[in-house]
């Protein structure tokens, strides 16, 4: 068979050549020699570096950052788990501004109180019993007769006391307190009480039977996390 011409194309014309630009040589002053450091085992001097993780920290916060990561591990039944959760910010702020109204007298001012009574007295004007003002009570055999007598409108439980000045001790001028109760409050403030009371009694009593089954606790840290995830996608 005769074989086939192959048909010609048009010849593509040659790309431009780059005109190459000429780079400017450096002049190397050969008065100054090039002296590369050399960073091994009693050499030249260290570059510096992030040392945070060699730093001796004090005692007082290695044991607080120890302790913060054995409450994640330790399993926490739910009878200590229940106290984790706190009031949110909003419903805390409206009940410390209410119970920063029924703070009790204190020391100096009881003294004021009495020497007002005293000087009355003295000048023959006669004790006129007056009415104990609402206040709040505080401490735990207190607060829980009141419980049992059915005396205490509001209960509020610390969920942690481990700071010195503890929010609650404040306003009961102690250092630290676990609970302050309301017994009675005056009637401009009825109507703020009764909400709180609303408010808590939703998010606590009546979610009892939830709280009270839920543990606390037991979460792994990371390098125990990543074995058990690696081996899952083995299994």
């Amino acid at each position: 068979m005769p074989k086939r011409k192959k048909a010609k194309g048009k010849k593509v014309a040659p790309a431009p050549a780059v005109v190459k630009k000429q780079e400017a040589k450096k002049v190397v002053n050969p008065l100054f020699e090039k002296r590369p450091k050399n960073f091994g085992i009693g050499q030249d001097i260290q570059p510096k570096r992030d040392l945070t993780r060699f730093v001796k920290w004090p005692r007082y916060i290695s044991l607080q950052r120890q302790r913060a990561i054995l409450y994640k591990r330790l399993k926490v039944p739910p009878a200590i788990n229940q106290f984790t959760q706190a009031l949110d910010h909003q419903t805390a702020t409206q009940l410390l501004k209410l119970a920063h109204k029924y703070r009790p007298e204190t020391k100096q001012e009881k003294q004021q109180r009495l020497l007002a009574l005293a000087e009355k007295k003295a000048a023959g004007k006669g004790d006129v019993p007056t009415k104990r003002p609402p206040v709040l009570r505080a401490g735990v055999n207190t607060v829980t007769t009141l419980v049992e007598n059915k005396k205490a409108q509001l209960v509020v439980i610390a969920h942690d006391v481990d700071p010195i000045e503890a929010r609650l001790g404040r306003l009961v001028h102690r250092k630290t307190c676990t609970t302050v109760a309301f017994t009675h409050v005056n009637s401009e403030d009825k109507g703020a009480l009764a909400k709180l009371v609303e408010a808590i009694r939703t998010n606590y009593n009546d979610r009892y039977d939830e709280i009270r089954r839920h543990w606390g606790g037991n979460v792994l840290g990371p390098v125990c996390g990543s074995y058990r995830q690696a081996r899952k996608g083995k299994g």
